[in-house]
């Protein structure tokens, strides 16, 4: 009995030293990071001249009004260093031909000879059942992009697993790096754990957007998939301020 005991009490000792080697999930802290996202109406951080990279919130098209580009941030942002990313947030894939003319002449505006923009990316949910149709869009909007200018795209972690290789494989044909949304409003999604399990089979360069705040623990053997690229934080205005969505 003293010895059943015993050994049950090394057999729980063991678990709890292997429960204790798995660190908890922790605030995502802004200053630990070099890439940001700066969202309208979300005040600049000190961070942001440490930003390697700066992915900047432009304007949208709303699913209501696809014929309308709302330009958002109408000053052309000025940084130290880093680069430098035009982001477009889209609701709807049926934008008309004059949006696509604004935001093109916008980048040219934004490419600046002392500080050249790097790329666009556009920021859309794409379901993972409409990958297809979301690979047509970007194609056509890739060859209307100017060369010198990268293209990048936000998605959802139900990509990775649930998502058509052969969708999955167009679109690393298309973009330059995909960024994949780790959170929801301004909390990390709870169990984003089991969605990661299989980044290594996507077949395009991709970073994880992260929110600052939010609860991160980040994956064993991460750093040794061979298309991550890193992190993006996004940033928020402190709990006295109150950030747009």
């Amino acid at each position: 009995m003293v010895r059943t005991l015993s050994l049950l009490i090394l057999i729980l000792g063991l678990a709890g030293c292997d429960q204790a080697g798995v660190p908890d999930p922790q605030p995502v802290v802004a200053a630990d990071h070099d890439s940001f996202w700066l969202w309208a109406g979300v005040r600049p951080q000190p961070v942001l001249d440490q930003a390697r990279s700066i992915y900047i919130l432009a304007g949208e098209v709303r699913a209501h009004d696809p014929a309308q580009f709302r330009l958002l941030r109408p000053v052309t942002p000025v940084l130290p260093q880093g680069d430098l990313w035009l982001v477009v947030r889209v609701e709807t894939l049926d934008w008309q031909p004059a949006v696509e003319r604004k935001i093109l002449a916008l980048a040219e505006k934004w490419d600046r000879p002392d500080h050249p923009l790097t790329g666009v990316q556009i920021d859309f949910d794409a379901h993972t059942r409409n990958l297809k149709r979301y690979s047509f869009f970007l194609r056509t909007f890739r060859e209307a992009l100017p060369n010198r200018f990268q293209l990048s795209i936000t998605g959802l972690l139900d990509w990775s697993a649930n998502g058509d290789p052969a969708s999955l494989a167009a679109l690393a044909d298309i973009v330059d790096e995909a960024v994949f949304q780790t959170y929801q409003a301004r909390e990390t999604i709870p169990g984003y754990e089991r969605w990661l399990e299989r980044l290594e089979d996507l077949p395009m360069p991709f970073r994880l957007g992260l929110v600052e705040g939010g609860q991160w623990r980040a994956p064993e053997h991460l750093d040794e998939i061979a298309n991550f690229r890193g992190y993006v934080v996004f940033l928020v205005n402190s709990s006295e301020e109150q950030a747009p969505d």
